[in-house]
Order: structure tokens, then sequence, then C-alpha cells
């Protein structure tokens, strides 16, 4: 869908994703308009759930697709993310194998002591 902003007359689209997330939403919290908010100047637009409709006219059938994709998706993922642990034994190498970093020291600056004041300002009232 193509907008374009009402504040800076910035043009800008919205994604078929995301209107189909907005229309969902608006549905479920029974709202009558989405703010889209514009790239350049960060300001919400309305756009009114009608307009959003003409746009996206079969969008129960996308949602329900989008959901059974996103179970479909959500299954493999959640039994490959299983790990084993480590043993024990291949922790104590790894944790030996490591050294801590070396520090570098930075050169100390010089120290104005009294002395070193008395004489810069005695060296300047001299010169006066």
């Amino acid at each position: 869908m193509n907008l374009r902003c009402i504040y800076c007359q910035t043009p800008f689209t919205l994604a078929r994703a995301e209107m189909l997330g907005a229309i969902v939403t608006m549905n479920e919290k029974s709202q009558t308009h989405y703010d889209a908010h514009c790239p350049r100047c960060r300001r919400a637009n309305s756009i009114s759930r009608q307009r959003m409709e003409l746009f996206f006219p079969n969008w129960q059938e996308a949602a329900k697709q989008a959901a059974a994709e996103a179970k479909a998706e959500a299954t493999p993922a959640s039994a490959a993310a299983k790990t084993e642990p480590l043993p024990k034994a291949a922790k104590a190498k790894s944790a030996e194998k490591k050294t801590p970093a070396k520090t570098v020291k930075a050169p100390a600056a010089k120290k104005s002591t009294a002395k070193s004041a008395e004489k810069k300002v005695a060296a300047k009232g001299k010169k006066k």
C-alpha cells in the first residue's frame, strides 16, 4: 500500500505482512484506525480499517495461512533446539585453555608539585 505522510509529504509503503498484522490486531481489539509511522519524521499517520481492507480483500484467508505456516515452522525448530550438555572433563579442559587478557599500562602523566608551581609564578613575575 503506497502512502504519503500527511506531515512531511514523504511517500512510503506498507508491506503486505505489516498490513496483515495491522488488520488482524485491529480486528482483535475492535479498532477503526491503524497508525502507520513515517520513516522520515516518525509521526503517526492514521489509516482507516476500511481503506486497509480495500487494499487487502482476502485478509482472513491470508491470516489463516500465516498462522498455519507459523505453527508448522515452530514444531521442528523446538525439536532441533534440544542439546546435550558437555561432559565435565571437557568443561575443565576448555577452562584451562583460557588465559587472562594482558593489561597495558598507560604512561603516567607528570604531576605538578608545589615547588614547580612556585617556580613558574616566580618566572612569570620576573618577565613582567
